[in-house]
């Protein structure tokens, strides 16, 4: 009687990619399909029915490893989540990565190893050869937020670029002409994509952007703070910081006030991620919204499709501009109605 590896030395493939056809997974392509399929055949080979059904039995557990639990974004995404897989009859184990690429890859063994049904991940960074492992090997996978290129599998984020268009243009029209941005990390696609989306704003515009006014930093309120530290004390400091995330802003607000300086009076500040209390603060800060709501329930339902063998689209939503007063101005939509 013919085995699984009989069939994978017959069409010329791995016993994982054998496994995948039979189990009609979406990752195998057609070509590798069409030979599986063919080698079956000619070798007469039939799966165990009972291994199969263990191997396939689900668990109605998603994995959910996010990059910062402290992030108040993240927090929001991961309630969203639960909720959407609670409705669709799942439970969701969350990881934090912590930003740590090495704490991402110990939660994400630790999920697979509890025979979770899927896996959500907002990378911490686009370089993990265990993503593309994960990935290869079957697992329904779906990157929210952020993504690696290269590996096929559903996206499901927030284009930011309008919004950053429009705050750009924001300011411009108070008159700012000196813009900063504290970036984030440049391994993650969200980093990157935030600092080129200011950049082509600002030459949009005829403005430049110095290597001065960008600072580093890794999407946590320290590095927020050494970054504005850095701006103020150049001979001639921006008139407006732009931080890439929320937790850098409240790190840059940090750095501001220690110098006896007003927001916005003697300089501007703005952030990527609102949050529901950026509302309170003093002033209340202008930030870019991400529908995290959105996010959260259209990544849901792009994991179960996976794992009930559809093949879900990715997704792309829209960001959106929230003006409030820490660019000066008048306010003209406090809350971000997410």
């Amino acid at each position: 009687m013919a085995s699984i590896k009989d069939v994978a030395a017959e069409a010329g493939v791995s016993v994982a990619t054998v496994s995948r056809v039979l189990n009609s997974h979406p990752s195998v392509s057609e070509e590798a399909r069409t030979r599986v399929l063919a080698a079956v055949e000619a070798l007469g080979y039939r799966p165990n029915a009972v291994a199969r059904s263990l191997r396939t039995a689900q668990t109605r557990t998603l994995g959910l490893v996010i990059s910062d639990v402290l992030n108040p974004y993240f927090t929001e995404l991961a309630r969203f989540v639960e909720e959407e897989a609670r409705a669709l009859g799942y439970s969701v184990i969350i990881g934090n990565a912590d930003e740590r690429p090495e704490l991402q890859d110990h939660h994400i063994r630790t999920l697979i190893d509890r025979r979770i049904d899927g896996l959500l991940v907002s990378p911490a960074d686009g370089g993990s050869p265990l993503m593309r492992d994960v990935a290869l090997g079957g697992t329904p996978m779906v990157f929210v937020d952020r993504w690696i290129p290269g590996i096929d599998v559903p996206v499901v984020r927030a284009d930011g670029t309008s919004a950053v268009k429009d705050l750009v243009a924001h300011l411009h029209g108070l008159g700012h002409r000196r813009l900063a941005i504290i970036a984030g990390p440049a391994a993650t696609t969200t980093g990157n994509e935030r600092v080129e989306a200011f950049r082509e704003a600002m030459r949009g515009l005829g403005l430049a952007l110095p290597d001065a006014y960008i600072g580093q930093g890794d999407f946590q309120a320290a590095s927020g703070r050494r970054a504005t530290e850095r701006f103020l004390a150049l001979a001639e400091p921006p008139e407006v910081v732009f931080a890439a995330d929320n937790l850098m802003a409240l790190g840059a607000l940090d750095a501001i006030r220690a110098r006896g300086l007003r927001v916005p009076d003697d300089i501007a500040l703005a952030a990527f991620d609102d949050i529901p209390w950026f509302v309170h603060t003093d002033p209340p800060i202008t930030a870019i919204a991400q529908p995290t709501a959105d996010l959260a329930r259209a990544a849901v339902r792009a994991l179960a499709d996976l794992i009930e063998g559809r093949t879900p689209q990715s997704v792309t939503l829209p960001a959106r501009l929230v003006v409030r007063r820490s660019c000066g101005g008048a306010a003209t939509n406090q809350r971000s109605d997410r």
